[in-house]
Formats: C-alpha cells, structure tokens, sequence
C-alpha cells in the first residue's frame, strides 16, 4: 500500500500581507517556516520515496524543510514542475484583497478566488490549472503509486484543490468550498488502483 501526501506549502509572506500571490515567485514567513517544521515532525517517520513540487520558491522550501527532518526516507528524489505551480491571479498578482475588494466589489473578487470557470483578468481559472495538474498526476505521480511509492506534494491551494477534486471525485460546485490550509498535510493511500483519503 503507498502513500500520498499532499502540503500546502507554508504561510508565505504574500499570505501574511493578504496579498495574491498566484505564480510571483515570493519566499515563506516566519510562520511558514514554522509550519513547514510541523509538518516535517509529523511526517518524520514516513519513508518517502519521491517528491513533487511547483517551480515556485515557496513550495520547495517548504519540502525541503519537510525532508530536512525526515528521520526515515534516504534515497528520495526530488521532482519541480511549473504544472504544480498555484493558480495564475494575473492583473490581480500583488495587490491586497481587501483593497482589490474595495475597488472591484466584494462579490466580483468573490467570483473571480471561488469559482470554478471564470478567471481573473489575466489568470487562470480553477479549471484551467486543473488542466495543467491533472495530467501532471496522472502521468507523473500515478505510475509511482502504482509502483508502491510514497510520495509527497508540496504545492499551492489551487494546484492541490484541483488535485483533491480528481482523487475525491468531487463536482466544480463541490470543490470551491474545499479549504487546504498551509502546512497541513492531507493523507491518501493507494491500493489495487484506488486512492482513498485517510480519515
């Protein structure tokens, strides 16, 4: 039986000033790094096989803290793919969300972070990264679970949302009330071609 993982890497300093981040290519906080450390106790005694993660600086530290404090896994690889990468905000990247909200009205910004098909002026929608990161899953990490591998994914809100909303079977009107919080790992296991997330 292998094992999935999935992280939202931890807070990043965009997060903490409640700015959208999407692919701006910004470091973790403080507290990020302290969530990243968390999460790599309570994941230290998995033996981890391989780990996929975004392009983006955010989500490989966070990894790479996480394995920093693996007492278990020793000959792991590392694999970083723009496919992971979070949602693109566009126009949106670097402005505050309540100004944003402010300025475009709290319903409009609403539509554009939680719906399912329109994107923001400029981005992406949660469907188009979902089709950037369901192939990634279904060609990369899925031959690697069928291969008895336990893995890890260090990504974004989005990119794993996307990828929870493929594992879980879930609707579009399901998966956008779907929260990931950042450095809280979410666990699955694979066996005789299924994947069932741990409760």
């Amino acid at each position: 039986m292998a094992k999935l993982i999935l992280v939202r890497h931890g807070q990043s300093i965009w997060n903490a000033e409640n700015r959208f981040t999407g692919w701006t290519n910004v470091e973790l906080s403080a507290k990020g790094e302290l969530e990243a450390l968390e999460a790599g106790k309570l994941l230290s005694k998995i033996d981890i096989d391989s780990v996929h993660t975004s392009d983006l600086i955010r989500a490989q530290k966070t990894a790479e803290i996480i394995m920093q404090n693996n007492e278990v896994s020793e000959d792991f690889v590392t694999y970083e793919d723009f496919r992971l990468n979070e949602r693109n905000y566009g126009e949106l990247q670097g402005l505050n969300k309540k100004e944003t909200a402010e300025k475009h009205g709290a319903e409009q910004v609403h539509i554009w972070r939680r719906s399912y098909d329109i994107a923001p002026p400029g981005g992406e929608s949660l469907k188009m990264t979902a089709e950037r990161t369901i192939p990634y899953f279904i060609e990369e990490i899925l031959p690697e679970l069928e291969a008895g591998k336990n893995i890890l994914v260090s990504a974004h809100g989005n990119s794993l949302r996307s990828i929870v909303m493929y594992i879980e079977k879930l609707s579009p009107e399901e998966i956008i009330s779907v929260e990931i919080p950042t450095g809280k790992p979410r666990f699955y296991h694979f066996n005789d071609g299924i994947i069932t997330k741990d409760q």
